[in-house]
């Protein structure tokens, strides 16, 4: 079955003067001539992005839009009028987000924090910024120590509320965050604690051991970019510590301690030597 807002694999099945129709061995749909179509040939397969036209018809396009169905992603606003605001997400149809599904009201030229769905009634495409409808930490789909992908929500005075996976919030405390994040970056983290109501804590750097030897591998690299010498020791300020790599005074000083062990590096008063091998 062919996927709304979504990538879909499709083979050529017959060509028109408009386009080709491509099909998936029971629908059609169509791609038209101005994606460059002329070397395909019937049974070709094709990766495409099926959404719906001006008039509500399926079509395929080669293009990559900015935001896929059931997900989240930072959309600007191209227009607004008596219904709702339209979102570019890259495409020629721009994505509809009506008044009763806007947290605030938007305004044209800003951005905002965007889940596109498939209305079941309609059956047609629908933003929403009333995001926290769409995230789930009933059901947990991750555990401690995970590896997951993570899109920054809002900031507030706590930290860092995240979605995981396009499904569940999470937060990163402030002083466990050593960059700067905005909404709508997408970034790399860990599952830090699951707590019995359900609240996720995040963090951007494993946990235990494995945080230790990410941040062992930190400063080598740094060593190796810095001629083989960090200024940087366990009398650093944290905030020069942060600046510079990144991790807290905390992880810094393990890492640095593996390292000696490791005869990686040397200790001195105006910082830490890279051991040449």
């Amino acid at each position: 079955m062919i996927k709304i807002g979504d990538d879909n694999k499709l083979k050529v099945g017959r060509f028109a003067s408009f386009g080709i129709y491509l099909t998936d061995g029971e629908q059609e749909v169509l791609l038209p001539t101005k994606y460059e179509i002329s070397d395909y040939k019937v049974g070709d397969e094709l990766l495409v992005f099926v959404y719906l036209d001006q008039e509500e018809r399926p079509v395929a396009t080669t293009l990559e839009p900015k935001i896929y169905v059931n997900e989240f992603a930072l959309l600007k606003v191209n227009y607004i009028n008596d219904f709702g605001a339209f979102m570019d997400i890259g495409l020629e149809k721009d994505l509809f987000v009506p008044f009763r599904e806007q947290a605030r009201p938007m305004k044209e030229g800003n951005r905002y924090l965007i889940y596109m769905y498939l209305d079941d009634q309609t059956n047609r495409l629908v933003g929403s910024s009333k995001l926290k409808q769409f995230v789930d930490n009933k059901d947990i789909t991750v555990t401690e120590g995970e590896e997951v992908e993570l899109m920054v929500s809002h900031i507030t005075d706590l930290g860092i509320n995240v979605i995981i996976n396009e499904k569940h919030a999470g937060l990163m405390y402030k002083n466990e965050v050593f960059e700067e994040l905005h909404t709508g970056d997408r970034v790399l983290g860990y599952i830090k604690s699951i707590r019995p109501d359900g609240k996720i804590d995040v963090s951007r750097t494993k946990m235990g051991y494995g945080g230790v030897v990410e941040g062992a591998s930190t400063i080598i690299r740094e060593l190796e970019h810095n001629k083989g010498f960090l200024g940087l020791n366990d009398s650093s300020h944290p905030e020069d510590i942060k600046t510079v790599l990144n991790m807290s005074k905390k992880t810094f000083k393990k890492a640095v301690g593996a390292l000696y062990k490791e005869k990686k590096i040397e200790i001195k008063e105006d910082g830490i030597y890279l051991v040449r091998q």
